[in-house]
């Protein structure tokens, strides 16, 4: 597939946000004799939270049942929680939680998944269920006159589920996807990096990945909710329009003959031990943009500093109004958000601080942050920022209790995070009673400034030596292995291709547009003792068409690229003859403003290949997991060589609808975007899928 492919996509884009224009003029009169008000009104005094009152049952088999009587609406939630979030997952097959939770609700004996879902949404209600990292929960809501359905419903799948073989291979094929497009985003990188830099070991500090998902059996799955799913120790919560008698009655109709003691707690490794602040620096070459993550791990949820802590870090980035967005994005047009917040987890928590822009900028926005982390620790609160955190945090909380849904979730979080009777009820006068020298104290505790962990996602190349002026840089590749600075300039050259590779050949590609055929393309090889023509037509929707055509020597050097697109109703056309080292022609590419014409005359390396030729040279390469290969590239579109570095990571098992590939997986980094190519293992070898890493399009092999 052509490398340009993906530059089009992104003036498509470009184009598209062109032509969605909104206007809206409101007529308004405003009368002279009712002028707006000078000034705010004055606050108010804090109304205490009208809370339903609790009450619980201790169940014989050892399951508590939380009933929040509510009868203003006619609706019923509930929640049944268990210690089995994703740090109870087993080394090596990280994502059983999920993919348990996942198959909760897929199949019984008695009902399979269309049955389930058909059930539930006959009477208007929803069921389903979440893994978090310390607990799993079930839930379903209904109107309250289908109780002894919810009831029986929450039963069937938490005791009797069946987790069948071919729902959890759909369910594994969505989660591998899923994951895909998470590791393709900067941000998500950073996030995951971030929390294994800060718990280290700790189960809060793992990840899933692709060969954890695809390690998972049906046994796996099974076998893990029998030993976390039990009784013993969970809780059930239900909120709204019922009676503790019923409760307590549909309780014990539907959980009474079930039996099995509390599985064992998780045990929670001591946290990575830091000596000084450093910075971890993923190196993601070509990123335009670069993501921060600053933290360290805080205290456990039941620690009373938590509330002048959450109100220091709200002033920090809690939001709109907050020092970060204030600073970062309204002053200095950095950003478009950078936040702060404070998490809590039943084992351990821990506080973050998040940025993302331009490369460009990223290192002054780190000394920024750090400037505003310092600050938050060392001065006293202004009253105004003060009242205004406090007066957000006091105020929104009723709006987190509206209905019983959420009712069940704040209570369920609140409980299992062991935060005791009267945490609800006395919230926002805890949050209120917090003075500027509290926060300032609570910040210096939970924020290790000589300590913190520092993760910054983006191009190495740009950033390593900016960094380094601010703190101690260890470097790292996309997948965290470590990496020497002198790779960040690699330098290319010639290789030696197997010509025996290249074979003639027509192969069509569909294209997936944020999973969803939107096109595709052809390609087609004709091969002769003395050159290869290569040529490609790809068509996306009705914004992309490209013919392309690459000729190659005998010997596989560049002799000519001719290319007609049209993007967006941009008509570009590119004309390169290659010889005697040098490169001649002309080049347009689509721009938000229209076509770029550049005139090219340039020298080119021996060895020099044409980005158009990159799909039918890159199987030719002696491929190996392990290796890395640097190549000349000239990029048609710019007008300039760039060095391509490919990667062989792995041998992986490839599906696409042209069948399943034992494929090499080839990592390209030094062009716009990074791009992940599958060549397969059987020769003579072919591409099998092309995918621009953090673009919304795939091309798979179809015929």
């Amino acid at each position: 597939m052509n490398r340009r492919n993906v530059g089009m996509m992104e003036c498509w884009n470009v184009g598209m946000m062109g032509l969605i224009t909104l206007s809206i003029i409101p007529t308004v009169q405003i009368s002279a004799q009712e002028p707006f008000p000078a000034r705010p009104p004055a606050a108010a005094r804090l109304r205490p939270v009208r809370f339903p009152p609790f009450q619980q049952v201790a169940l014989p088999n050892g399951m508590t049942l939380l009933l929040v009587e509510n009868h203003e609406q006619p609706t019923l939630s509930l929640s049944l929680s268990f210690p089995a979030g994703n740090a109870y997952d087993p080394a090596g097959k990280e994502g059983v939680a999920a993919l348990v939770a996942e198959l909760l609700t897929k199949g019984t004996p008695t009902r399979d998944a269309e049955q389930i879902s058909a059930t539930i949404e006959g009477v208007g209600g929803s069921i389903g269920a979440s893994a978090g990292d310390d607990f799993l929960t079930v839930s379903t809501d209904v109107l309250s006159d289908h109780a002894d359905l919810a009831f029986a419903l929450l039963g069937d799948v938490t005791r009797r589920a069946t987790y069948p073989e071919k729902e959890l291979e759909l369910a594994r094929t969505r989660f591998l996807s899923s994951l895909e497009v998470e590791l393709s985003q900067a941000g998500n990188v950073a996030t995951r990096v971030f929390q294994k830099e800060i718990f280290g070991s700790n189960p809060y500090g793992r990840n899933t990945s692709a060969a954890a998902y695809k390690a998972i059996t049906r046994d796996d799955v099974a076998g893990f909710a029998g030993r976390r799913l039990r009784p013993g120790g969970s809780l059930l919560v239900v909120a709204g329009d019922i009676t503790l008698e019923r409760a307590r009655a549909l309780a014990a109709q539907v959980f009474g003959s079930w039996r099995g003691a509390a599985a064992p707690a998780a045990v929670f490794r001591t946290t990575p031990t830091k000596r000084g602040t450093d910075i971890l620096l993923v190196n993601r070459p070509g990123s335009v943009q670069a993501n921060i993550v600053i933290g360290n791990t805080t205290f456990l949820p039941t620690d009373t500093t938590y509330y002048p802590a959450r109100v220091a870090i709200h002033v920090l980035g809690g939001g709109s109004d907050s020092r970060l967005f204030t600073i970062l994005r309204e002053q200095k047009s950095w950003t478009y958000g950078s936040y702060a917040s404070l998490r809590r987890n039943r084992g351990l928590g821990y506080w973050q601080a998040t940025f993302e822009g331009r490369t460009e900028i990223s290192d002054s926005a780190l000394v920024e942050l750090l400037h505003q982390i310092d600050r938050i620790r060392t001065e006293t609160i202004p009253d105004s920022e003060l009242g205004g955190a406090k007066g957000f945090l006091v105020g929104s909380f009723p709006l987190t209790i509206e209905t019983p849904r959420q009712i069940a979730q704040v209570v369920t979080s609140a409980r299992l995070l062991g935060l005791g009777a009267d945490y609800l009820q006395r919230y926002r006068e805890r949050l209120a009673a917090v003075t500027a020298p509290r926060a300032r104290t609570a910040a210096q505790r939970v924020i290790h400034r000589d300590a913190l962990s520092i993760v910054v996602v983006g191009d190495a190349k740009a950033l390593y030596d900016k960094l380094k002026g601010i703190a101690p840089v260890r470097l790292v590749d996309i997948e965290g292995k470590a990496m020497d600075p002198a790779e960040l300039n690699p330098t290319g050259g010639p290789v030696a291709f197997d010509r025996g590779q290249i074979v003639a050949r027509s192969d069509s590609f569909q294209a997936l547009v944020q999973g969803n055929a939107l096109g595709g393309q052809t390609a087609k090889a004709v091969v002769t003792s003395d050159s290869i023509v290569y040529t490609e037509s790809t068509v996306i929707g009705s914004f992309v068409q490209q013919q392309s055509t690459v000729v190659l020597n005998g010997d596989l050097s560049m002799r000519r690229t001719d290319q007609t697109s049209t993007v967006q109703g941009q008509h570009t056309e590119i004309h390169l003859a290659y010889a005697g080292g040098r490169v001649k022609g002309t080049s347009q590419t689509p721009q938000p403003g229209g076509p770029k014409t550049i005139t090219v005359d340039t020298t080119v390396a021996a060895g020099t290949i044409d980005d158009n030729a990159l799909a039918v040279l890159l199987p030719a390469l002696p491929l190996e997991p392990g290796k890395t290969f640097n190549l000349n590239v000239f990029s048609s579109g710019e007008g300039v060589t760039k060095v391509v570095s490919v990667r062989v990571a792995a041998v992986e098992n490839v599906a696409v609808p042209a069948g399943t590939f034992p494929a090499y997986r080839l990592e390209l980094s030094g062009m716009q975007l990074p791009l992940v190519m599958h060549v397969s293992q059987q020769a003579p070898r072919r591409v099998v899928r092309v995918a621009p890493t953090g673009a919304p399009l795939v091309f798979e092999l179809v015929k």
